[in-house]
């Protein structure tokens, strides 16, 4: 038994080695080819209307950024206070019966499918919400990708937040209640800086996610593989992992340049990177703000 798990454990750690060597393998072939052909500051458009344009050997990676960026953004901000306000409400205001039916329902929901919140945005969100109070001309946008993906991972975000609170104990709650504080206040003022550590988690788990996240990003966001740079999220834009959807479509051999199909590695390598830094991030939180009781 316990050799199978050795096995178990080390063919898994072998599997993520191979896709961290293919992915900066063939990433580091895109730089290599494009920094021969066109130099590396081929990265960054510098014409009048910079964007991302792979089929026409323009690369640029602002562009990609910032849609993700801004996405992210976005989606936390929808996020974290639906997410951390639920998670108060369970753990703090709710009755055991009505616990034991709202968690459920919240759990199911972080078990819908992407696609389903890329519908939704596409058909509920965009029309009826986001272009009417934002006066935009388009359904599609930035900022409807955003408030979809918030939507999407607020679930997640509620439930750690809220094994967060929980794991906070009784006793500071009711040394904060016989000196004569109430209930609102004991949850500001002693439970949530208590449990500030899984906050911090939660929300960088729920950021992590927004930025992996592919369906909802490919269907709402507008743009269909290629887009100029924009700074406004009123506006269509491309994140990094809809431009890898709409770029692979599928195939291993993309029409257009010839490093348009190596370009998907290095935005699948940026991509690692990102979250690899957002766990580091979270990690020295995490570390710094736990409290032990």
């Amino acid at each position: 038994m316990r050799a199978a798990l050795f096995l178990a454990a080390a063919t898994s750690i072998l599997i993520s080695t191979l896709i961290v060597w293919t992915l900066f393998t063939e990433a580091w072939k895109f730089l290599s080819d494009l920094i021969d052909t066109a130099g590396i500051g081929a990265l960054i458009d510098g014409g009048k209307a910079p964007g991302w344009y792979p089929r026409n050997d323009r690369f640029d990676i602002p562009t990609i950024v910032l849609g993700t960026l801004i996405v992210s953004a976005v989606s936390i901000v929808v996020a974290a206070p639906l997410g951390l306000g639920a998670a108060v409400f369970l753990s703090e205001y709710a009755s055991p019966r009505l616990r034991k039916v709202v968690k459920p329902v919240l759990e199911v929901l972080a078990g819908v499918p992407s696609v389903v919140f890329g519908f939704f945005a596409l058909r509920v969100l965009g029309p009826d919400l986001i272009q009417p109070l934002f006066d935009t001309s388009q359904k599609t946008s930035l900022l409807v990708t955003g408030v979809a993906i918030g939507i999407l991972v607020t679930p997640l975000m509620a439930s750690i937040s809220e094994d967060a609170l929980r794991s906070v104990p009784s006793a500071l709650r009711e040394a904060s209640t016989g000196l004569g504080a109430r209930r609102s206040a004991t949850v500001v003022k002693v439970v949530i800086p208590a449990a500030v550590s899984g906050i911090v988690a939660a929300l960088i788990i729920s950021v992590s996610r927004a930025i992996g996240e592919t369906m909802v990003a490919a269907l709402a966001s507008g743009r269909l593989g290629q887009s100029p740079r924009t700074w406004d999220p009123r506006d269509p834009g491309l994140p990094m992992t809809s431009a890898m959807a709409q770029l692979a479509q599928g195939s291993d051999q993309v029409v257009g340049s010839t490093l348009a199909f190596q370009s998907l590695f290095f935005i699948g390598a940026l991509l690692f990177l990102m979250t690899l830094a957002l766990n580091m991030v979270a990690s020295r939180l995490v570390t710094r703000f736990r409290t032990k009781y």
